[in-house]
Formats: structure tokens, C-alpha cells, sequence
């Protein structure tokens, strides 16, 4: 088939499909009609009616497990309804598979991207869609019509980059491009902002804006209240598997929001006194991290946590944050430097026995609950207990005394309210935030003296993020020292009595939690460290959404 014919008949497929989508912006994109979705005897959709309107920014917000990832893996074909129909442009689709659903003009971007890192961003973008038997006419073609999306949407990336090269910022263009040359009309992303710096997501949200006035409709899961009321038209509330109100975002509010989604009251701002700080009970000093091959990860970083005090580590995702927490933990080992814990020093060098840090006051809440922080074919209350399962009060002679662990387990579950409330359950079975209240609860309960904590609310609802803030000042104002890890910038403002700034593996600069979104987001990007007017920020930021170094 010759370029130009190959072109047409794309042109004529997403032609004859869009004719049933293009309408007024007041007809639907998407219909979803009493959908329901039952896995066992959990019923994780029920009769859910959604009506998506084409050409707006539609949010679907809601506690963990509520049911929105079921309902988005239905609507691209990941999962099959057990009853109820989807209507797409006005037209019932039978959605089997995510071929189906890109057939029906449907992308998805998910959280966690689905590229080839050591392939091309023009690989990725034509890998399953290279539309000939030769590669060389297929990638050709695919450049143009890169060439003209990019131009279109402000989505402008060189298609000759490695994947792993580029920033997430990038990669997330590379993944939204990926939809639209397959001929997306209606995207659906799976919390968007979640590894992005402020100026990154500023820009994707102008992304999204010009998508919108260009006729793409667009679905977005999140959790943060804030980006619905900036971004949506329309934002729809789950709440145990059913839509329970669907709202105007401008005659709508974060207050109101989030007691739909959790059916209370939620307090949504920290509230803290001031700390009183006591003596250092960590110390980091010139500590110096490099992977397995031999990239330098952590480059000679220096801070101190007092008893009393939460120091907050800010940064995106993949600036050392996680390999300090794991020499800390003495999980990995440092090159050189010196960790000193409640007045002795920690082994870095290869020496560290983390059983024995757990013993001498360090308790460690991992970044990756799953890989790090649970077994989860184990049940809640064998999780309840891990890493602290020889000491005595669990053991029967040599042999675990299952009734103590269960009794502890059930006692946990009541105090951090962790769903459902059995300790018999396989911990797979719990929803993600749940997951994380098991092991804040069995760290937090073992009466730390230094707590170091990785991403503590990660996929967790707006109520259990209320509940686990709360218990973190509680432990602040009970003397503990702890060193808090978060990319989510309001959460290390709220909790932080000081904030440090990494950056390719450095501090890069210090603040007080009371400095701007703007001032720290431009540390977070590398910007040099001194204070910077919030009306200056903008002419920092290039158009393509990247900040100057």
C-alpha cells in the first residue's frame, strides 16, 4: 500500500467513526448504562449510569475502592461488564478488548506508562499500529503524522529520543500522542499529575485544554480535589461501587467533594501547633549512593532530624529520594558517608542489619507497599507483623502464637479503621490504601524513635489521607523524629516543619513549608537555589512545559 493511500484510509476510518461522535458539545461521547461488575461477592460496579459529554473535561473522583479503575478497565475493554451497555457518539459498542476500544476511539493514558524504555519515542508510538508488512514505508508515514500531531496539540518531542532518556513529562506526552495517532476522540488518564513537577503538570493541563477546544473529550481519574476544580467541566463521585452525584466542577466545591466521596465530613487542612524540637536523633552526614551500575543516585547529602520535628523531602520521583530512604533503613548500601541513629551510627557501608535497626528505634514505612512492605499472599494479620514476627509477644516457644497475631492484627484494624476488618483475609484482597494502613499501623505501633516514611498516602482516598496525617503530627507531637518522602508538594507543605529540596540526587535548597508552590517547584526542577518572586516563575517556564537549568 502506498503512503498516500495509507494516510486516506486512516483518514477514512477515523472519519467514519467521528461521525457519529461529532455533535454539538452538549451530545455524549460516552453512555455508560447500567453498568455492573462483580468479582466474587464483591460487587465492584453496581448499575453505574454515566453520561460524558463530548468535548469536556469529565473527573471521576472516590475513596479506594470504590470502583472507578474497574469502571475505566470496562469502558477500554480490559474487563467485561457482567450487565449494562456502553454507548459511544450514541452508538452501543460491544467493547471485548482494548483493540475494540481504540477501534471505538478510545485512548488510555495509565499511571504507570506503558512504553518500551530502550525503544524509540517514534517506536513506541507506531509499536502495534505499523500499518504494513515494511517497517521503513510504516515508520516514514508515522513520522508525518507525528509531525502534524505534535504541531496540532503543542506536543512537541524529538521522535528520535530513547524513552529512558526523556523526563516523565516527556514520556507522558510520548503516551498521549501514542493515543492520538491511533485516533483517539475520547482519553482517558489514570491520575496524571502523580509524578509530575507543578510546572510539568501546569503544562499538561494546558495540554488538555487545547485537546478540549480541538473536540477531544477526556476522562480523568484523581485524587487531588484541587486539579478537578482547576481542570474538569464536570466531575461524577464514586462511592462502594456506585456513582452517588455528578456535578457542575463551577457550582461545585472541595468541601463538598470530598464528603460525597468518604459520606462525612472531611477535614482537608492539617491542622498542627508548633513543634517543639528536641535533640537530633538522626543524623545523615556527606552520604554518597551508586546503583548497581555505578550511576551516582545520592551526591553527598547532609541533613538532621530532631525529636519533635517532621523534615519533608520534596522532589519528583527518581531524584535519590528512594535510594536514601533504603540506605537509611540499611536496605542497600552508600559508597561513603555516615548515618547516625539516636547517637550510634548505622553500618552504611554493608554493615547495616535492619532487624537490628527496627530493634534500636528505626521503623521504615517503604515507598513500594508491594514490593517492600508487603508478602500479599499472606494474610493481614501475618503483614501486621512482618519484620518484627520474632519478638517475644508472638511467639509460643519456637512456634508463632497465631492467636497473639491475630488479636494485635484485630486491634490494629480497629484503630487505623483498615477494611474489612479481617485479619484473616488475604492482604491482595484489601484496596491500596488499606494495604497502606497495614503497614503504617505495624510501623508506627512498634513506638519508633526515628520513623522514615515513603509516599505515605500513594493511591490512598481523600478519608484515609485525613487519618493517616492525623496520626503522623500525632507521633510529631508524642517527640518522635521523622523524615518524610512525598512527590505530592501539598502534603510535604501541610506536614513539614522544614522542607529539603533533592534534585538529582542533592539538596538543593532548604524552606520553610510557608514558601510557594512556584519557588518550590522550580528547586524541584533544578533552578538554583534562592528565593524567587511567584511573578517570575512563568517567564522561567519554556513553552514546552520544561524549566531552564
Amino acid at each position: 500500500m502506498s503512503k498516500k493511500s495509507t494516510v486516506k484510509s486512516r483518514e477514512r476510518i477515523i472519519a467514519a467513526r467521528n461521525k457519529s461522535i461529532v455533535g454539538d458539545t452538549l451530545s455524549s461521547a460516552i453512555k455508560l448504562n447500567g453498568i455492573s461488575k462483580s468479582f466474587g461477592h464483591v460487587h465492584a460496579n453496581k448499575d453505574i449510569d454515566l453520561d460524558v459529554k463530548k468535548g469536556t473535561i469529565h473527573g471521576i473522583i472516590g475513596e479506594n475502592g470504590a470502583g472507578k479503575s474497574t469502571l475505566m478497565s470496562i469502558l477500554y475493554g480490559f474487563y467485561q461488564a457482567d450487565s449494562g451497555t456502553i454507548e459511544i457518539g450514541g452508538e452501543v459498542q460491544k467493547i471485548k478488548d482494548s483493540q475494540a476500544a481504540i477501534k471505538a476511539g478510545i485512548g488510555m493514558v495509565h499511571q504507570h506508562f506503558m512504553l518500551v524504555e530502550n525503544f524509540t519515542v517514534l517506536e513506541n508510538i507506531i509499536l502495534g499500529a505499523e500499518g504494513g508488512s515494511i517497517l521503513n514505508k510504516a515508520t516514514n508515514n508515522a513520522r508525518e503524522e507525528l509531525a502534524r500531531l505534535e504541531k496540532e496539540y503543542a506536543l512537541e518531542v524529538d521522535p528520535n529520543a530513547v524513552i529512558e532518556d526523556l523526563p516523565v513529562g516527556l514520556q507522558q506526552r510520548v503516551e498521549i500522542l501514542k493515543a492520538l495517532y491511533r485516533g483517539a476522540e475520547i482519553l482517558i488518564l489514570d491520575e496524571p499529575t502523580g509524578v509530575l513537577t507543578p510546572a510539568e503538570a501546569d503544562h499538561l493541563f494546558r495540554i488538555l485544554g487545547q485537546l478540549k477546544d480541538q473536540g477531544k473529550t477526556i476522562v480523568m481519574i484523581t485524587h487531588k480535589l484541587r486539579e478537578i476544580m482547576a481542570i474538569t467541566d464536570d466531575v461524577s463521585v464514586m462511592r462502594r461501587g456506585k456513582i452517588v452525584a455528578t456535578r457542575k466542577t463551577a457550582d461545585t466545591n472541595v468541601e463538598e467533594l470530598a464528603e460525597l466521596m468518604v459520606g462525612r465530613s472531611v477535614l482537608l487542612n492539617v491542622e498542627k501547633k508548633k513543634s517543639k524540637v528536641g535533640d537530633v536523633k538522626l543524623s545523615i552526614e556527606n552520604l554518597t549512593v551508586k546503583d548497581s551500575r555505578g550511576v551516582i543516585m545520592v551526591d553527598n547529602v547532609s541533613l538532621k532530624v530532631h525529636a519533635g520535628e517532621i523534615v519533608g523531602i520534596a522532589g519528583v520521583a527518581g531524584n535519590g529520594q528512594s535510594e536514601l530512604l533504603k540506605v537509611i533503613s540499611g536496605i542497600s548500601k552508600a559508597k561513603s558517608g555516615r548515618v547516625i541513629l539516636d547517637g550510634k551510627p548505622i553500618g552504611v557501608m554493608g554493615k547495616a542489619d535492619p532487624r537490628k535497626l527496627r530493634e534500636r528505634g528505626l521503623a521504615h514505612v517503604p515507598e513500594d507497599r508491594h514490593h517492600m512492605g508487603l508478602v500479599l499472599p499472606f494474610e493481614e494479620s501475618e503483614n501486621s507483623i512482618l519484620g518484627y514476627q520474632n519478638n517475644t509477644e508472638y511467639l509460643n516457644g519456637p512456634f508463632l502464637n497465631m492467636d497473639a497475631i491475630r488479636a494485635d492484627a484485630d486491634e490494629k484494624i480497629e484503630q487505623y479503621d483498615i477494611r474489612p476488618p479481617s485479619s484473616k483475609l488475604k492482604t491482595a484482597n484489601f484496596s491500596g490504601g488499606n494495604q497502606q494502613k497495614i503497614v503504617l499501623a505495624r510501623e508506627m505501633e512498634r513506638d519508633p524513635v526515628v520513623l522514615i516514611i515513603g509516599q505515605p498516602t500513594r493511591g490512598v482516598d481523600v478519608g484515609a489521607i485525613e487519618f493517616i496525617h492525623k496520626r503522623i503530627i500525632e507521633m510529631r507531637d508524642a517527640g518522635k523524629a521523622i523524615l518524610l518522602v512525598s512527590v505530592e508538594l501539598d502534603e510535604i507543605r501541610s506536614l513539614a516543619d522544614r522542607v529539603l529540596v533533592m534534585f538529582a540526587g542533592r539538596i538543593v535548597g532548604e524552606r520553610d513549608p510557608s514558601a510557594s508552590e512556584g519557588e518550590l517547584g522550580l528547586l524541584m526542577a533544578g533552578i538554583e537555589d534562592k528565593p524567587v518572586d511567584d511573578d517570575v516563575i512563568e517567564a522561567k517556564t519554556l513553552e514546552n512545559g520544561e524549566t531552564k537549568k
